[in-house]
């Protein structure tokens, strides 16, 4: 039973995130975006049983296939998501219907690598899926910030990114 109660929570979770970035969310623009995936990477390789033991070739083919569809959903999440500019000069975000077909399309390819584990023996667990969240997170945040930085300011404000590059000038 708590196989089922957790798949329900996974569904629940991914419907939930999926509808929330189909809404307009405030883009913070801070240059510590990468701080929760890091994280959650450190947690996911300090964790045992990244790569099941008794099939490492095949548990870590797997891993890499799950880090890659991370890193394409990261992407692709962030290329589907609308940027703008508002006319107080904040940026915003907000994911289209192509976003939710790029999560549902990363969930099934997700899936799919489960199934193939399985059918190897190939234990699959937690630490697995949080790298691969990690990937998709920084990935997402990574492009989200690089594309928000194109955005011109309105009448000369900085663009995101901008004070960042300008820390960097004065300290070379």
């Amino acid at each position: 039973m708590s196989g089922l109660v957790n798949a329900l929570v996974i569904i629940a979770v991914i419907a939930l995130v999926v509808v929330r970035q189909c809404s307009a969310q405030r883009f913070p623009g801070d240059r510590r975006w990468w701080v929760l995936p890091g994280v959650l990477l450190v947690m996911a390789l300090r964790e045992p049983g990244l790569v099941d033991s008794h099939h490492r070739t095949a548990s870590a083919v797997v891993l890499g296939a799950e880090l890659v569809v991370g890193l394409v959903t990261g992407a692709g999440w962030a290329w589907t998501s609308r940027v703008w500019r508002a006319a107080d000069g904040s940026l915003w975000s907000r994911g289209t219907r192509a976003t939710a077909l790029v999560w549902a399309g990363g969930v099934a390819l997700r899936v799919a690598l489960y199934g193939v584990a399985a059918v190897l023996g190939v234990h699959q667990g937690g630490p697995a899926l949080m790298a691969a969240l990690a990937v998709t997170l920084l990935i997402r945040e990574a492009v989200l910030t690089l594309r928000a930085a194109s955005i011109p300011g309105p009448h000369g404000a900085p663009v995101v990114g901008a004070a960042v590059r300008q820390e960097w000038k004065e300290g070379v």
